[in-house]
């Protein structure tokens, strides 16, 4: 049995209809006729409008103008009632204490009336009045503290936070404790800016013993002719860990890689072996990454030698001579892992397989292949071979 859809009428519609009757003599059944609707429909048509007309509420959606109106009027306070209300709860789980309520007085009374702020921050305008024109004692112990802090991290070159300056306060002889040297930070609006550490120069340069052969040639004929490879780091629970990747620069297929938890040349060297093995031993290949220490690490580079395989190397603070594996990373991270990393290392591990061995090599379509997956672009490559 098939279901009827029933006819639509707009509301201008309606009112056309029901003025036919109640303003021009026409019938209910002669008016009904002429329009081509149902005369019942039509009879409650012109109720509504009688009613509307003389003020009166009706159910269902009003069909004058007027009634209209009103209705979305009311749909807007009804709306502003909700959020008013759910702002004052929410205020109210702050728990802003009374003086805090009356510095925001203060603070908007230039914009609102005073009666208002008052009603909205519940408080009495006779409390507020009473706190703004309070005597402000002056306390010799808070200026003392005062003057103690802004010497202290002067002192320290602005290095020194709420733990150091109540330290020295009070080895110095005015106690101190680091929550009253916080509270002096606040009102002083100093903070602790710890010195930077120390950073490399980008100068450019490249290693001395390991030149930069690829020269950012990513494009290669085929398979297995140049990789490169990287380490980067990823939030495990309550540390961090560390993934080495190597990729075929033919079609941005990951060959190789493992997770541990130090960033050291076990970690590359075993990323790179077991790419070495998965892609057959390959013969003529060279390998890419930047001058992190390990790659340049002597087991590193006697696990290539070993192996037949010729180094290169970004210059240093370079990242660009390094971009396909920077990319891969940032894909990883923007695409996969989660903003505030994974809860443990067990969970991340098979996290990371699934996204490299499944998803990026046979799902997602990369823009240097022509929308085909790596692994799709290397299947065509042997086909074509």
């Amino acid at each position: 049995m098939t279901k009827t859809n029933r006819p639509r009428f707009n509301p201008e519609f309606k009112v056309e209809c029901a003025q036919l009757v109640l303003d021009q003599g026409y019938s209910v059944r002669e008016a009904a006729e002429a329009m081509n609707v149902g005369k019942s429909t039509l009879d409650k048509w012109v109720r509504k409008l009688k009613a509307e007309r003389g003020g009166e509420l009706t159910t269902g959606k009003p069909i004058t103008e007027e009634q209209r109106e009103i209705a979305e009027l009311k749909k807007q306070v009804k709306r502003l009632e909700m959020e008013k209300d759910i702002l004052k709860k929410a205020f109210s789980s702050l728990d802003v204490r009374q003086h805090e309520r009356f510095a925001l007085v203060r603070k908007l009374k230039g914009a609102r009336s005073i009666k208002d702020l008052c009603k909205v921050f519940q408080v009495h305008r006779s409390s507020y009045h009473y706190w703004s024109s309070r005597k402000k004692n002056i306390k010799p112990e808070k200026i003392k503290q005062l003057a103690e802090v802004r010497r202290i991290h002067g002192l320290s070159n602005g290095s020194a936070g709420a733990r150091t300056i109540a330290t020295i306060s009070s080895t110095e002889g005015l106690p101190m404790s680091r929550y009253v040297a916080s509270k002096r930070m606040k009102e002083l609006k100093l903070v602790s800016c710890q010195m930077p550490a120390h950073r490399y120069k980008k100068t450019g340069n490249e290693h001395l013993a390991i030149p930069n052969t690829l020269n950012r040639e990513f494009t290669v004929d085929r398979p297995n002719q140049a990789w490169c490879g990287d380490v980067t780091y990823v939030w495990t629970g309550k540390r961090w860990s560390y993934l080495a990747v190597v990729l075929d620069l033919y079609a941005r297929q990951v060959v190789g890689w493992t997770m541990s938890h130090s960033p050291d040349s076990e970690l590359t060297t075993k990323a790179l072996r077991l790419a070495f093995e998965a892609r057959g031993r390959p013969k003529g290949l060279m390998f890419h990454s930047d001058q992190g220490c390990h790659y340049t690490s002597l087991k590193f580079r006697q696990t290539l030698w070993r192996l037949q395989i010729r180094q290169s190397m970004s210059r240093r603070g370079n990242c660009w001579d390094n971009a396909p594996m920077e990319r891969f990373f940032r894909s990883f991270k923007t695409e996969w892992m989660p903003s505030t990393g994974y809860q443990s290392f067990t969970e991340a591990r098979p996290e990371v397989s699934r996204y490299i061995i499944d998803y990026y090599s046979r799902y997602r379509p990369h823009t240097f292949n022509g929308g085909l997956t790596p692994a799709e672009a290397e299947a065509r490559y042997k086909l074509a071979s």
